[in-house]
């Protein structure tokens, strides 16, 4: 179980690694096809905005990184337990508010690792 578990916390902090690097860096280039119910003229005009959503995804990526540093099983449990339910609630609301696919994207890769880290 916990290789499972170290499995997909690093694939969730992949994929907030990427939305950080799309919101943060690509927003005006590659987000476009990513995000394409987003009307196109909005990009330039929201540039500074999805910079700072992005900075957030970075945030949850490191704090989900750094449990692999954590050498006290407690602590690090703790820790991982914390970040991924923070990216399970982002995407249960982004789901909810925005976009159902961000369930699939977001919430369900976290919930999956929350289970296993629950499972250890």
């Amino acid at each position: 179980m916990a290789l499972a578990a170290n499995i997909f916390i690093g694939i969730v902090a992949f994929i907030h690694l990427y939305i950080m690097w799309l919101e943060m860096f690509a927003w005006t280039t590659r987000a476009k096809k990513v995000f394409r119910q987003f009307p196109e003229d909005l990009f330039p005009k929201t540039k500074v905005l999805a910079a700072n959503q992005g900075l957030y995804n970075g945030f949850l990526a490191a704090g989900l990184t750094w449990t692999y540093f954590i050498s006290n099983m407690e602590w690090r449990t703790n820790v991982s337990l914390f970040f991924l339910c923070c990216v399970a609630l982002a995407g249960l609301y982004g789901a909810v508010t925005a976009n159902k696919r961000i369930f699939f994207v977001q919430a369900l890769p976290a919930i999956i690792a929350i289970t296993f880290v629950l499972l250890q």
